[in-house]
């Protein structure tokens, strides 16, 4: 009994160790929005500021438009969230239970797609963007999520676990296919459907490249663009940029928090099954 009490001692205190150690990071950047511009290159550092105050936070929204680039991160995120969930659930369904000639190496080829670096499709991207004059726009940024294959090949190892006799009873009664992709794959695929979204909305938020290649009007950059605004040319108000990033944490640490459950049953479901 006392070998299995220390055992899971062991195991709660190196847990709670590294919890500790991770949280140092997050907490610095705590510390430092809430200190005065003269205080943040104190010898020693002061982890628990002697006057905090919130002039940081004043001034991200005075150095930069940040309520609009909140806006057009969210505005971008979502829409780029529901158009991948969308696209993806419709051609994992169209490659698992719906038989056509090639499906099978059509499907291999679109996976083998996965390892060609993100970096190398920037520049055919860009110039299909500018042909189709959609440079500086929210749909240069959005319309990429058509094509993520990443979402395809986590919906398809859940579809393949879902047996045909279900489409075939909801067929006898008279639904369509449309229909049967709606009301009986879709809800059985909750938890991968779950795991995409958080996935996928964590991606877009964070993303900062490609938004830096389509996006030069300061009123439609997102928050990754303005936090890069807030860099001086001469010098950095780290103050101010601790609490630009603190702002533009809060969507995706509220996001995981209610879903968490999901993500994890998600991320099981696409690793065990398929």
């Amino acid at each position: 009994m006392n070998h299995k009490f220390w055992k899971v001692f062991r195991f709660y205190a190196i847990s709670c160790l590294i919890a500790v150690v991770v949280m140092v990071p997050f907490f610095w950047m705590v510390s430092t929005s809430l200190k005065s511009k003269g205080a943040l290159m104190e010898i020693p550092i002061q982890w628990i500021p002697e006057n905090p105050t919130m002039d940081a936070y004043r001034k991200v929204f005075s150095k930069f438009p940040f309520l609009k680039a909140i806006f057009n991160s969210f505005f971008i995120t979502i829409s780029y969230t529901l158009i991948t969930i969308l696209s993806a659930s419709m051609a994992a369904f169209a490659f698992t239970k719906i038989r056509f000639p090639g499906a099978d190496g059509l499907l291999k080829l679109y996976l083998a797609s996965m390892m060609i670096p993100t970096q190398v499709t920037l520049i055919p991207l860009f110039v299909v963007m500018n042909k189709l004059g959609l440079i500086n726009t929210y749909p240069s940024v959005i319309l990429p999520s058509l094509f993520r294959v990443f979402g395809i090949f986590m919906l398809v190892q859940q579809m393949r676990s879902i047996p045909n006799d279900f489409m075939e009873a909801a067929r006898i009664d008279g639904a369509g296919m449309f229909r049967i992709f709606r009301v009986v794959i879709l809800p059985l695929c909750g938890s991968s459907i779950a795991t995409l979204t958080i996935t996928t909305f964590m991606e877009s938020w964070n993303d900062y490249l490609w938004p830096l290649l389509m996006l030069t009007d300061r009123n439609k950059m997102t928050l990754t663009l303005a936090l890069n605004n807030l860099n001086g040319q001469y010098g950095t108000e780290y103050n101010v940029l601790m609490a630009g990033s603190l702002i533009s944490m809060i969507p995706i640490i509220i996001v995981y928090t209610c879903a968490q459950k999901n993500f994890k049953h998600g991320v099981m479901a696409g690793g065990i099954k398929g």
